[in-house]
């Protein structure tokens, strides 16, 4: 017969949340993903903020002289 215990596993520590990309100045994609997102904000679909914030992180990537 096998013996088995129970205990609990240690607490999960999570940081603060990230701070929210930037859009890239004169960029219109960004400013169109920017207004999306602060809409979403609005509407409390947070999961379309994170999409918002997901597409705004990897854009600036795509400028001449990207960041």
């Amino acid at each position: 017969m096998s013996s088995s215990s129970t205990t609990m596993d240690p607490p999960v520590h999570l940081s603060l949340p990230r701070t929210p990309p930037a859009p890239a100045p004169g960029c219109g994609v960004c400013a169109a993903l920017a207004r999306q997102r602060a809409a979403a904000y609005g509407a409390g679909d947070l999961s379309a903020v994170s999409d918002c914030n997901v597409e705004l992180a990897a854009h600036p990537k795509t400028h001449p002289g990207g960041r």
